[in-house]
């Protein structure tokens, strides 16, 4: 069966842009690998009507609601490649199990993967206890103490962010040396400097610097490095493009990439993320690829 659209990666985005498409009584197939990326929340906030909401339950609730249109096929695999169709100007998609699939439109949701400081203990506490979003997490931490851990001079601005939610500390953790300009700022903020390396993290968000002292916060936020969650655009010659926090999928005002045909959603292809954010460009990326089929 050929398909109008196949949405590579159903998470937030994904399934925002594929809602579109089947209320318009398109065919669409959606290939998700089922590997969210707030898969270690708790809990999702700053999402109207969802706030505090199980993040596992709203994509659960989400693919329900979906799968109650006839036109979608769900198709629990890994898109491994994507080529154009040299007659007719449409794609096809080769799966992880062997499965081939054609259509005449596709959409990147594929997320992004997060490229965290090498610390001990940092990885296994990300999205309990360390954070990337303020708006995400912030509120919860009850202007308690916050930590942030530096990934490059960028790390600055976070810091004097976050005042906003808390008494902050930066741990420069030798990625930088902030001028005496910087250091100004910061003290304005009232934004601790801390320049002893980081050992590692113990505890909910206890971080253990070099001497053995330990410091005690609410919580930790520091600034990942992003990239696509899987190379398929770049493979079918789609552009990227460098952001402050790493790589995205290029895209023009219409959420079409470099490759006539196939468009990009979600955290893959703009800046900042959150999951009420992915959901709203998910959704007018439906809506622009649906309009691309009527032309």
């Amino acid at each position: 069966m050929r398909h109008d659209v196949i949405v590579i990666g159903g998470s937030y985005a994904g399934m925002a842009a594929a809602l579109q498409l089947l209320r318009a009584r398109r065919k669409v197939l959606v290939i998700d690998a089922g590997q969210r990326r707030n898969r270690f929340a708790g809990s999702s906030h700053g999402f109207l009507g969802q706030d505090g909401a199980d993040p596992a339950a709203i994509a659960t609730e989400a693919r329900k609601q979906l799968e109650a249109y006839p036109t979608l096929d769900w198709l629990e695999d890994v898109a491994l490649e994507a080529a154009k169709l040299e007659d007719d100007g449409g794609f096809h998609v080769r799966s992880w199990s062997g499965g081939r699939y054609q259509a005449a439109r596709l959409i990147f949701a594929t997320g992004v993967s997060d490229t965290l400081p090498e610390i001990e203990g940092l990885a296994e506490r990300w999205g309990q206890h360390v954070f990337h979003c303020p708006y995400c997490h912030g509120y919860e931490l009850a202007q308690g103490k916050i930590g942030v851990i530096a990934t490059s001079p960028m790390s600055l601005h976070q810091a004097e962010f976050l005042t906003e939610w808390g008494d902050v500390t930066l741990f420069l953790n030798g990625v930088f040396e902030p001028d005496g300009a910087a250091r100004a700022r910061l003290e304005a903020r009232r934004v601790r400097i801390e320049a002893a390396p980081i050992i590692r993290i113990e505890g909910r968000a206890e971080v253990v610097i070099e001497g053995g002292q330990r410091l005690t916060f609410a919580g930790l936020f520091t600034a990942s490095r992003n990239a696509p969650a899987t190379p398929i655009a770049q493979q079918l010659g789609c552009a990227l493009e460098e952001t402050p926090f790493g790589t995205q999928i290029r895209r023009n005002d219409m959420k079409e990439t470099s490759v006539p045909g196939t468009y990009a959603c979600g955290d893959a292809a703009h800046v900042p993320h959150s999951v009420s954010l992915a959901v709203g460009d998910g959704a007018l990326t439906g809506i622009m690829v649906h309009r691309s089929l009527l032309l």
